[in-house]
């Protein structure tokens, strides 16, 4: 089986009730890339990558698309088949640009799957459960605003929250959390989301200020260096996610105990191969975590879900889907959706999912 066609689309998702506000930036919507890859067997199959923002890290819609026209003229004739092919191969042409890798990996094992007739949960070892938890992100707001949202998420089945903070006084912030803590207690589990935007000294001060509240802090602080000077001065556990940019990054955080758990993003590692490998080290290292991407639609959702399948109850903290934040579906029949807190894993072989052609619109770009 050789590649003969790979085409890119770019699809604007209108993020519905917006704008999605976290520490950095304002979002009404987002500009997701789509690939389709197409074999000499007819076979089609599909990733996606879709940057939050061009500001949230160093990764946007053009830099995706400028990295596929870099990397892609060089997979027409390889076997899609063989993830350590076609990962020699865009990293020979093109070194970094992991989320842009990441859309020709999930499409590897959607085509894998469909060669085969399993589900990419399947080729992942097996889904555990089929339905995965799935987690709800609230973004910035009034302390009291922030409250009622959480308490209406928790009465819609979701067991974990994720509250984003930062980006503006710490005092704010600390009223935010007590303000949840004494709407929702201790029936879901809290998060505290900076994305990086605090110095060691406000995570200290609301660590310190919020220690009667079992919360865990997410991202506290921009580098590694800064979380390791102030790791044993805090009074919560501590999960990595914008650090853990590669899988070097996650071996060095585990060897260090520098965390207490993940936020694992598939675009960010540089695909489900390397999410898979991620997963193997947290389930020998006994550390929690969750199968997640930064923005986007039913594909990237579909392999989110495949992947945190596959993941132990003790060590799952869950999936987040930007579904319950979007107005629209790839794939009209099978899209991926959150209900009552839970997510079905798809059937189908592959991803489990089939984008109709009215959604995707006309390629921005054709190879092969």
């Amino acid at each position: 089986m050789n590649i003969t066609e790979l085409h890119v689309y770019g699809v604007d998702l209108h993020i519905a009730n917006g704008p999605y506000v976290m520490s950095g930036s304002s979002l009404e919507g987002v500009d997701s890339t789509i690939v389709e890859l197409v074999t000499d067997t007819g076979l089609r199959a599909y990733g996606e990558t879709c940057p939050v923002g061009p500001t949230y890290q160093p990764e946007h819609a053009l830099g995706a698309r400028a990295a596929l026209a870099e990397m892609v003229p060089h997979l027409i004739g390889t076997d899609p088949l063989n993830a350590g092919t076609l990962h020699r191969t865009m990293n020979s042409h093109l070194n970094g640009h992991n989320y842009a890798k990441a859309a020709i990996d999930v499409a590897h094992w959607d085509l894998l799957g469909k060669t085969l007739g399993v589900r990419v949960c399947d080729l992942f070892g097996g889904a555990l459960r089929e339905e995965v938890p799935a987690y709800y992100a609230i973004g910035l707001g009034a302390p009291d605003d922030v409250a009622c949202e959480a308490l209406e998420q928790s009465r819609q089945g979701y067991g974990r929250l994720q509250i984003k903070v930062g980006g503006r006084p710490i005092e704010f912030d600390i009223e935010t959390i007590h303000k949840v803590w004494e709407a929702v207690g201790r029936t879901v589990r809290l998060v505290a989301d900076a994305n990086r935007a605090w110095t060691s000294r406000d995570a200290l001060h609301f660590s310190k200020a919020c220690s009667d509240i079992p919360i865990v802090l997410e991202q506290p602080c921009n580098t590694m260096a800064e979380i390791a000077r102030i790791r044993r001065l805090l009074e919560h556990p501590v999960y990595l996610d914008e650090s853990t940019e590669n899988l070097d990054d996650v071996l060095c955080a585990v060897g260090s105990g520098l965390c207490d758990g993940f936020g694992f993003k598939i675009g960010r590692l540089g695909g489900l191969s390397a999410l898979r490998t991620a997963r193997d080290i947290c389930r020998s290292t006994s550390l929690p975590h969750t199968c997640d991407d930064g923005f986007g639609g039913d594909i990237v959702a579909a392999a989110c879900v495949h992947a945190g399948a596959t993941v132990e109850a003790h060590l799952n903290e869950g999936v987040w889907i930007a579904e319950p934040y979007l107005a629209s579906h790839y794939d009209p029949e099978g899209g991926i959706a959150v209900s009552h807190g839970k997510i079905p894993v798809p059937q189908g072989p592959g991803l489990g999912v089939n984008p109709s052609p009215d959604h995707l619109g006309t390629p921005i770009a054709s190879y092969g």
